[in-house]
């Protein structure tokens, strides 16, 4: 099929001077851009032929080129132009896509916008910091928290306009958000400077919320903390941060937890242990002690006889619950030998006859060191 002439696509006279093309060219480019006429496949062909009459009439040697021999002029792409190989009629198209893409969001927003559509903004991402006990972090629980945070006015129902009233359409970009700047086949797009990027105005805000369309609250709100919990834990609570401006979606919530100290137990991932002082006698003779476990519980280990400070037992899952498994870590007691103190002075004249009795038998390990410590002094005097 036969091109149409480029001066009737564009609706000008062949005398036409360098305004008047450009002001046919912008208001046949409005008319047709895709983006107004979504899913119509001759508004999109016109379109392109708009753009592809425009770019050979706007540059004086194409258009010299053109007056003289018709559209044969740019047979084989001599020119590089509008019918040229890699310059087809889509070329304008997907060159102002690409120059949206990379200029839109420092123009006032991407084309499509991430995180706003005509105007729409989300609300900020909200941050809380939870104090739970190491026995909460093992059993778990339900806590309650009170968090003041800009949520929807229940005036206006987020809307920022008074009661009985409602924000109309912005004239400027026609509800968009958004008005585009063309020239030639280049397009950029840039926030609506009337609106502010919303697509509406508000003409009587309301006065509870001062047209935002959003208050300041305290709002009470569950979090379920689950077993096995560790210190610096993330929770989130979709959508209960910030609502956002003018009906927009809120934020979230995010729960960071810090296990406090215990009295008793240090914890190690999903270990637990346990220092626990035991009497001289009960480590040189041996005997049993009974310990507390995380879960509230008691249990007894037994102490063999001529044990030492440092040593651990180990008890087989009795430690923290591994976070969403059945799996559990251990306890791990460490016994710390007491030395007696206050001594009356019979139970001085027992351990002077039980040191008289037993010398260095009883001892292995002070023997072991004073014998090294001996032979360095001597070999310090050699």
């Amino acid at each position: 099929m036969a091109k149409r002439d480029f001066y009737e696509t564009l609706g000008v006279a062949k005398g036409a001077d360098e305004k008047d093309l450009k002001s046919a060219f912008r208001k046949l480019a409005k008319q047709y851009h895709p983006d107004a006429n979504p899913g119509d496949g001759e508004a999109e062909k016109k379109f392109k032929e708009i753009n592809e009459a425009y770019d050979t009439l706007k540059d004086p040697q194409k258009r010299a080129a053109y007056d003289q021999f018709g559209h044969a002029a740019f047979e084989g792409g001599g020119f590089g132009g509008a019918g040229g190989p890699g310059f087809g009629p889509e070329f304008g198209s997907s060159m102002s896509d690409i120059f949206d893409d990379l200029f839109g969001e420092f123009m006032g927003g991407g084309r499509r916008g991430a995180g706003r559509r005509g105007g729409v903004n989300r609300g900020a991402d909200l941050r809380y910091n939870m104090d739970v006990t190491l026995e909460e972090a093992y059993s778990g629980r339900t806590a309650q928290i009170r968090v003041p945070s800009r949520v929807v006015c229940d005036v206006c129902s987020g809307s920022g306009a008074k009661p009985g009233t409602s924000p109309t359409t912005c004239q400027t970009c026609g509800g968009h958000g958004k008005v585009r700047a063309s020239q030639g086949f280049f397009s950029i797009e840039r926030t609506c400077p009337t609106c502010q990027g919303r697509g509406q105005i508000i003409e009587d805000p309301c006065t509870n919320c001062a047209g935002t369309g959003r208050m300041v609250k305290e709002r009470t709100l569950s979090v379920n903390i689950p077993a096995g919990v560790e210190d610096g834990t993330r929770i989130r609570l979709a959508n209960e941060g910030e609502a956002g401006l003018h009906g927009g979606p809120s934020g979230d919530l995010y729960i960071f937890l810090s296990i406090k100290p215990h009295s008793v137990f240090q914890r190690d991932g999903a270990d637990i242990f346990c220092r626990v002082p035991i009497s001289m006698t009960t480590a040189a003779l041996g005997g049993s002690i009974e310990v507390p476990t995380i879960d509230g519980g008691r249990t007894r280990v037994k102490i063999p006889d001529g044990t030492q400070t440092g040593k651990q037992f180990r008890l087989r899952a009795k430690g923290m619950p591994v976070l969403r498994s059945n799996q559990s870590g251990d306890m791990y007691i460490q016994v710390n030998v007491e030395t007696p103190t206050s001594l009356s002075k019979r139970q001085r004249e027992i351990l002077k006859e039980f040191e008289e009795l037993s010398g260095d038998a009883t001892n292995p390990e002070s023997r072991g060191f004073f014998s090294k410590a001996k032979d360095f002094w001597d070999g310090l005097s050699d």
